[in-house]
């Protein structure tokens, strides 16, 4: 492989990196976005889920119930019998990020109000 060819692959690489960062909702933003709505999507340690995030800070969805806060610029989340959980998230339009450890480990997507009626 000559020099330019490695080059070119290595700004690629680079590129992909870059693209793969995405910019963290603030607190404010992620309770403008959830609150009162329903997010339905995949996470990467435990499948799919769709859950209703009620104002009083109370999670809903078909098989459990959980509490929800924000905290600085984190969501958390206590479901019974587990320790608090906080995430960062990247809000663009309906479409949500769930951010750990610096990496997206599930996505979702927002819809107004409680769609499922939990």
């Amino acid at each position: 492989m000559n020099r330019f060819t490695l080059a070119f692959l290595l700004s690629l690489a680079g590129t992909t990196a870059v693209a793969e960062q995405v910019p963290l909702a603030s607190g404010l933003q992620l309770k403008t976005a959830i609150a009162g709505n329903t997010v339905q999507g995949s996470m990467d340690g435990s499948g799919r889920y769709t859950e209703f995030y009620a104002k009083d800070g109370t999670v809903r969805s078909k098989d459990y119930k959980a509490k929800w806060s924000i905290e600085g610029d984190q969501m958390c989340w206590v479901y019974e019998g587990q320790p608090k959980d906080c995430w960062r998230a990247s809000v663009k339009g309906n479409n949500i990020k769930w951010v750990k450890d610096g990496k997206v480990q599930g996505d979702g997507t927002i819809v107004q109000g409680n769609t499922n009626s939990y």
